[in-house]
Parts: structure tokens; C-alpha cells; sequence
């Protein structure tokens, strides 16, 4: 008996959907496996390069591109138990950016409503590396964005280190989703300094929104790709396609 037919360039461009050169491109990045080679020089693919480009364009769209090959080429190499992890940390990360979307949402609300400083308990403070730890930034990020007015810490002790109340954090929070929906430092600046005024927070309010709605979309994504990340993780432990 024969074996299965090898996949010609084309027959895996038409059933991922990529075009052939796209094919021949995301081999050499190695997002697939590299192909057999015919007698006659030709790429030979196989199902489990079909499986491995259609599980990267649900990552991409998850995660963006270079996330995508980083986690496609770990998975290849990965134990099963690393190969599952990996994954997971993918929907933990996504999960992250939603919380702190939803935590911006309601420093924004009550800065709307003017009920005080949120979410953090009154009182309570941060060092910088403390808020920068929370925020999934660099102490440095929270210096130059002080430097350019956005976030304005309280500065006690003799050594002048920075300490950041209620109001300081929640407005850290709002900077730090604004910045991660694509905004720059002046328009970023335009919108903090426009809070306080009646009309002020609706622009921050819908960006905010509409972060949440792309958060949700590249969660789809990424469950939508989960059948064939699943058959690249166990395809990644058998031995290739005769």
C-alpha cells in the first residue's frame, strides 16, 4: 500500500487560505515545519502543515504575528505539558489586558462621578516598582510618562521617592490602557488633561470600550484556534507523515 499523497505548495495554500508565497514565507520564518523535498526538488507538505498554518492565523489575530511564530516554534519542541502551558499562558495573558481594561474603566468612572480615587482602598500607596509590577510596565515607563505629565506621583522622604496615592494609581491605570489601544503620548495627554472637565471623560470612555471589544475578539480567536493548536501539540511527539 502507498501512503497519503504529499501536499503540493498550492494544495496547502488553498486549504489554510494563505497564498502559496505566504506558504513558502511562514516556512522559512518557521511557523511550519520545514517541507520535504521530492525527486524533483518540489516541496512535499503534509496535513500537519495545513493544521499549523490554520492554528497560527487564529493566533495571530490573537496575539499578533510575532507572538504567533515565537509560540508555534515552542510548541514543536515542547513536551506536552510545556506545549499546554504555553497555550495557557496566552488566555492568562489576554485575560490580564481585560482586567486592566476593566480596572481603567472604573478609575474613569469615578473620576466622571467624582467619588473619589479608585479602585485602590484609601489610603493605600505604591512605590513605583510596586506600580509598575501591577501595570506590566517599567519603572522607567512610569518616569517618563511623569516626565510628560500623564501620571503625577506623590514624592515623600528625604530621598524624594516616589510614592503613588489612590488618584495617582487610577489615572496610572487609564494611561496604561490608553497607551496599550495604540494612542500616543499627546493625544494620551489631551484625554488625562480633559477628565476633570464636564464633557471630558467620554473620549477615554470610548476607547476604553472599544479596547474591550477587540480584547474579546482575539479571545475568540484564540478558542476558535484551539483545534488545531490541540493537533499541532500532539502531531508535535509522532512521527512525520509517510
Amino acid at each position: 500500500m502507498t501512503g497519503p499523497v504529499p501536499l503540493r505548495t498550492t494544495d496547502v495554500a488553498r486549504a489554510s487560505g494563505y497564498s502559496p508565497q505566504q506558504v513558502r514565507d511562514l516556512e522559512r520564518l518557521g511557523v511550519i515545519p520545514p517541507a520535504a523535498r521530492s525527486d524533483n526538488g518540489y516541496r512535499a507538505y503534509t496535513p500537519t502543515h495545513v493544521r499549523a498554518l490554520r492554528a497560527y492565523r487564529g493566533l495571530a489575530d490573537a496575539v499578533g504575528p510575532v507572538a504567533a511564530r515565537q509560540t508555534l516554534a515552542r510548541l514543536r519542541t515542547a513536551t506536552l505539558a510545556e506545549a499546554a502551558a504555553a497555550v495557557t499562558d496566552l488566555h492568562v495573558r489576554l485575560a490580564r489586558e481585560r482586567d486592566e481594561a476593566l480596572r481603567a474603566q472604573r478609575a474613569l468612572d469615578a473620576i466622571r462621578h467624582e467619588t473619589g480615587p479608585a479602585p485602590e482602598p484609601a489610603g493605600d500607596t505604591m512605590t513605583i516598582t510596586e506600580l509598575a509590577g501591577a501595570l506590566g510596565v517599567r519603572p522607567s515607563t512610569l518616569r517618563f510618562w511623569e516626565q510628560e505629565g500623564l501620571v503625577r506621583p506623590e514624592r515623600v522622604t528625604s530621598l524624594r521617592a516616589r510614592r503613588y496615592g489612590p488618584s495617582a494609581i487610577g489615572a496610572a491605570r487609564i494611561v496604561t490602557a490608553l497607551r496599550a489601544a495604540g494612542h500616543g503620548v499627546p493625544a494620551v495627554r489631551e484625554i488625562m488633561d480633559s477628565l476633570h472637565r464636564l464633557d471630558g471623560p467620554g473620549r477615554a470612555r470610548d476607547i476604553l470600550r472599544r479596547r474591550l471589544d477587540r480584547i474579546a475578539g482575539r479571545t475568540v480567536a484564540l478558542l476558535r484556534a484551539g483545534t488545531d493548536l490541540a493537533a499541532v501539540i500532539t502531531s508535535a511527539g509522532e512521527p512525520p507523515d509517510p
